[in-house]
Formats: C-alpha cells, sequence, structure tokens
C-alpha cells in the first residue's frame, strides 16, 4: 500500500527549518506540504527543499485535509506537523505498523512510558476526558484520541467526508468511527516535545465544545 505524508504548516517557518531537515524521502512514497497562506515564508522554505507543495484555498486544518486528499495517491495518511510537537524519527514506525494490516496507528503521547512536554493543564485533562468518554460510549480501548500525529488508511476517512466536523477536527472522528465499526487500531509510543517558534493553532474552549457536539452527535445517531 501506497503511503502519504500530509506535513501541514500556517506561518511555522522557526519548526519547519528545525524539522523538515530531518525527513527522509524514503521513508514514505509521498511527501505534500499544505500551507495555510503562510507570511512568515513558510510555503517558500518548503519548496526550496524540493517539496512538493500545495496552497490551501480553504480554512483550518480540515479544509487542508480535504484539499489534500485530492492531489494525493496514498492509501495510508500520515498527517505530520512541523511545529516541533512530533517526532519525525517515528514515521519509518507508524509505516511499518500499519503492515500488520490496521485501519489506524496513534502515535501516543500517554502510552509506553510517553509524555507531553506541551500540555499544559486545560489541555492534559481534555485529552484524557475525551478519550476516556470516546472509550465509554463507542467501545475503544484508545490512550490518545486527540493527537494529530498518527496514520490512518484513506477509506475510513472517505466513509465520513460529507459529515460536519470542521471545528471537531479529524482525529477524535477518526477515533468513533473506528470504535462503532470495530476495525483493528493500536497505539505506539510516542513523545511530544514542546513547539519551536510559532503560536498554537487550537483553541481549546471551541475545539473543546465542537467536540461535545461531535461525539453526542455520533452517539445519538447510532
Amino acid at each position: 500500500m501506497k503511503t502519504t505524508l500530509l506535513i501541514t504548516s500556517r506561518n511555522e517557518i522557526n519548526g519547519m527549518k528545525a524539522i523538515l531537515p530531518k525527513i527522509r524521502r524514503d521513508w514514505v512514497d509521498e511527501i505534500l506540504v499544505v500551507d495555510g497562506n503562510s507570511t512568515d515564508g513558510s510555503l517558500e522554505y518548503a519548496e526550496s527543499l524540493g517539496f512538493k507543495t500545495l496552497k490551501q484555498k480553504s480554512k483550518g486544518l480540515v479544509g487542508a485535509y480535504w484539499e489534500a486528499l485530492e492531489v494525493t495517491s496514498g492509501d495510508i495518511i500520515i498527517p505530520f506537523s512541523p511545529d516541533g510537537n512530533s517526532i519525525p524519527e517515528r514515521i519509518p514506525d507508524l509505516v511499518e505498523k500499519m503492515k500488520d494490516g490496521y485501519a489506524m496507528v496513534i502515535c501516543s503521547r500517554y502510552c509506553g512510558g510517553a509524555k507531553s512536554e506541551d500540555d499544559d493543564i486545560v489541555t492534559a485533562f481534555g485529552n484524557w476526558m475525551f478519550t476516556r468518554i470516546i472509550n465509554l460510549l463507542f467501545g475503544g480501548h484508545y490512550t490518545d484520541t486527540l493527537v494529530m500525529f498518527r496514520a490512518w488508511r484513506r477509506d475510513v476517512v472517505e466513509a465520513f467526508r460529507n459529515k460536519n466536523i470542521d471545528n471537531a477536527g479529524f482525529e477524535p472522528m477518526l477515533a468513533i468511527e473506528c470504535a462503532k465499526k470495530k476495525l483493528k487500531v493500536t497505539d505506539i509510543p510516542g513523545d511530544e516535545p514542546k513547539r519551536i517558534g510559532g503560536t498554537r493553532k487550537m483553541n481549546p474552549l471551541i475545539n473543546g465544545s465542537a467536540i461535545v457536539w461531535l461525539i453526542s452527535r455520533e452517539f445519538f445517531s447510532r
């Protein structure tokens, strides 16, 4: 199966300069950098390294995913944020684990001794709470339902393409979808270092409210 590494960025030039040179082209079959209209030279820097790029027309991370799926060919997608929160050396481990027939493999910050150095009290509690709720309501066995860094099969995402998940994001929806359909999923441990420059794009209150709505909708629509 073909694997696509999907790098999403908006004004992350410092992180990109530290992280992109560490990504080996032979780890995956295809790499695409989707730029959310950066003004700090992020897009130009990615192009200078020879990466295939796409200038995003829509808004938000979810929009970046949908646009990227239209122009990539991987059966397996690995989203990756070049802000320093994810360790690029774990990319080959995700690829290798997916070969065992998983629908999704999560690079979890909370299993196998892994830890997050970027969590604060609010995000740590939110991650714990939403993971527990999704496990309880949908029969999952997750340790981390919100982290971006994971590998998933394209066909799993195509099944909910028409659902409104813009604010809540892909990650909890992927967890719910796989649990509802009893698909084969697993975690591998992966530390989350502190971000490198830039500013956090996620608003805990807005995203948290959207996830509550998403979980409620999916639970009562079963």
